[in-house]
């Protein structure tokens, strides 16, 4: 059960934040959401594909880290595998929330800091300290007020790019298909990705407002990260070698 309340330096002066990555955490997730503010870092490391928000109907961004809907393969005993965290994972119990504040004489909604007092990262002996001795941020929590930012830009984003590649025809459904034995398939259904012929036969008016919006990169990183499907295939491989030579000793 989530507890969110608004972070300050007094009431949570003592606050900690267990930085480590572990499934005690939550953090065996088979996808989690991205956005195109860190699409440069996910397809580095991540496949990068859409699918509709069941609830809303509207695409958003996903990194396939399994097979599975539990299965993180950069996950292990010992952490997290990547030299990149998406976002939505680093930012850890943190949240954006908004809250009335008077700017000039005007009431407006402003972005601030929540916190899940609730998410098991918390804790009041281990991990990194939210604030200094003398209530200032920390560094940690400057690193996760940067990456709320991202967040937060990424959302906003995230609409117009998909609104942009909708009216351009370029998304396009994709099954994913993957075969390891007879006993063990996988076929990953509901995803999109960007379709490269139609990429291609964009006039150059559409390519240069593309380009214009900023979007363009976009499209051409999430074909990029593609690529990224035969490592993740590799590491399944490992992973289950590793299962059974678990089995075979016990």
């Amino acid at each position: 059960m989530a507890r969110h309340v608004m972070l300050n330096n007094v009431a949570h002066k003592d606050l900690r934040v267990i930085a480590r990555h572990g499934a005690e955490f939550g953090d065996n997730l088979g996808t989690v959401l991205t956005f195109p503010t860190e699409y440069g870092d996910v397809q580095r490391e991540y496949p990068i594909f859409f699918r509709k928000d069941p609830q809303t109907g509207e695409f958003q961004s996903i990194a396939l880290l399994g097979f599975q809907q539990d299965e993180n393969l950069f996950l292990d005993k010992d952490g997290w595998h990547a030299a990149y965290i998406p976002g939505i994972v680093a930012r850890g119990p943190f949240l954006i929330g908004f809250q009335n504040q008077d700017v000039d004489g005007q009431l407006r909604r402003e972005p601030v800091i929540h916190v899940d007092l609730d998410n098991p990262r918390i804790s009041a002996t281990e991990g990194e300290p939210v604030f200094l001795p003398q209530g200032g941020n920390s560094r940690y929590l400057e690193r996760i007020t940067a990456i709320l930012h991202g967040i937060h830009q990424g959302l906003a984003v995230s609409k117009a790019m998909f609104d942009a590649f909708t009216a351009h025809g370029l998304i396009e459904p994709v099954n994913v298909e993957i075969k390891f034995n007879a006993e063990e398939q996988f076929n990953l259904r509901g995803l999109y990705t960007i379709s490269e012929e139609k990429l291609r036969g964009l006039s150059g008016d559409a390519l240069f407002a593309l380009n214009s919006a900023g979007f363009l990169q976009g499209a051409f990183l999430v074909i990029a990260s593609l690529n990224n499907m035969k490592k993740l295939i590799d590491m399944k491989h490992r992973r289950r070698q590793q299962q059974a030579g678990v089995a075979a000793a016990s």
